[in-house]
This record gives C-alpha cells, structure tokens and sequence, in this order.
C-alpha cells in the first residue's frame, strides 16, 4: 500500500509508468486529499489504471466525529472510490460504533480498517490488538492495518521506530497474516517483516519513492536481504 500525500497528476503518471506492477493500493494519506489540487483528474488516473484508491482514516474520522458519516458516503461515491478506510487513531469512540461503520460500508463497498493510536502515549496490550483486529475483521473488514502513522514511530513501533517483537508476534498467533497490512515506512521496519514472514507480506505507508528500492528488498537484490533466499 502505497502513501501519496498529495502528488500532482503528472507525478501520478509519472511514478505509474515505472512502479504499475509493483502497486497493490494507493492511500491518499491522512487528509490530504481534502486539500489536493485537481483531485478528482488524479484519481481518475489511478482509476484508469485499475489501481485501487481510497482515502485515509483520518479524512473518515474527521466526518464522523462531526455526525457526518452520510456526507463522507456521498464523497466517496461522488469519487466512485470502491474502498475506504476507517480507523480511530485520531478520535476516541465506541469500538462497537467503530464496527457498525464497518459493517454499514461493508456492504457497499471494500473496507480496511486501521487499528492503534497516533497517541505516542495510549499504549494498547496485545490481547487487546488481538481483539480488536478480530472484532473488526468480523465486521466485515478485508484487511486490519496495523497503525504506524507515516513516520513509522507509533503503534506496532517504539518512538525510536523499533518494531515491538513482542506485540507482532502475539498478534500473529491469533490473526492470520494474510489479513494484516503493516504500516512500514522506514527501510529497517521493511526488512524484518521480510525476514519474519517472507517476501509477499503485505506492507504499508510506503513513500512512491521507496516503491522500487522496496520490491528489490523483497527479492533479496539489496544487501539487507541478499542472503534471505539464496538456499532456497
């Protein structure tokens, strides 16, 4: 999942033209697209390209902590979006609210959902990611995304951008792999992903220009896993 935080049209098409096989999602970061130039010419372009596009959590959050959860509906179909984020790492409301979003854009449309804070200092135990990741992915999620924010030093990292081992792993002995995106904005968060659960893990807030550097990390073409695959 890639990040653009408000790339021009020509820069859109600029980076599909050397990344198109390499882009899953594109998430137009946080609320960026509310201030976003030509917005809808820039979608249009990822649309084109039957590239999935879909706004941030924070845009979702800032309508319905105002009790305008229909007004966000309309954009998003107004923009013919097919997928949406919701997420409260910004707000703090009921999780049983948080999953009838869920469950109300679920039928109309692909949901991923973002769980931790932004909040350096709201630290949430394991079992308490457990439950949520579930809860969420029962409401009707695709995808749970395992918050970061875009520096990669919050929720599943330390302030220092450490990984916290110990909540990955017990989050991976409950929740399946497949269904988790992780937000992994610094090179070394990317690679111990990679080294943990291999080289098709689902990976997020990536900068368009990491794309490139990222997939040969991947595919062990860069020192930091050059030796991951060569007896296999």
């Amino acid at each position: 999942m890639i990040m653009d935080k408000g790339l021009s049209v020509a820069e859109v098409k600029n980076f599909i033209s050397v990344a198109r096989p390499y882009i899953d999602l594109i998430k137009l970061g946080f609320g960026t697209s509310a201030v976003t130039p030509d917005l809808k010419a820039k979608i249009q372009v990822y649309q084109d390209h039957d590239i999935p596009v879909y706004f941030g959590g924070t845009l979702f959050e800032a309508f319905a902590i105002r009790g305008q959860f229909d007004d966000y509906l309309n954009i998003v179909k107004e923009y013919n979006l097919k997928h949406v984020e919701v997420s409260d790492g910004s707000m703090t409301i009921d999780h049983a609210t948080k999953c009838s979003y869920i469950e109300r854009l679920a039928k109309e449309v692909t949901v991923f959902s973002e769980v931790g804070s932004k909040d350096a200092t709201h630290i949430i135990p394991p079992y308490k990611w457990i439950e949520l990741m579930r809860s969420e992915l029962n409401a009707g999620s695709r995808y749970v995304i395992a918050e970061a924010r875009e520096a990669g030093n919050v929720g599943i990292y330390r302030g220092s951008g450490e990984v916290r081992e110990g909540l990955v792993q017990e989050i991976l002995t409950q929740i399946p792999e497949q269904q988790i995106i992780w937000e992994a904005p610094q090179k070394a968060q990317q690679v111990y992903f990679l080294e943990l659960l291999g080289a098709n893990v689902n990976l997020g807030n990536i900068a368009p220009t990491d794309l490139i550097p990222l997939e040969a990390t991947r595919i062990g073409l860069r020192g930091d896993t050059f030796h991951l695959y060569l007896n296999k």
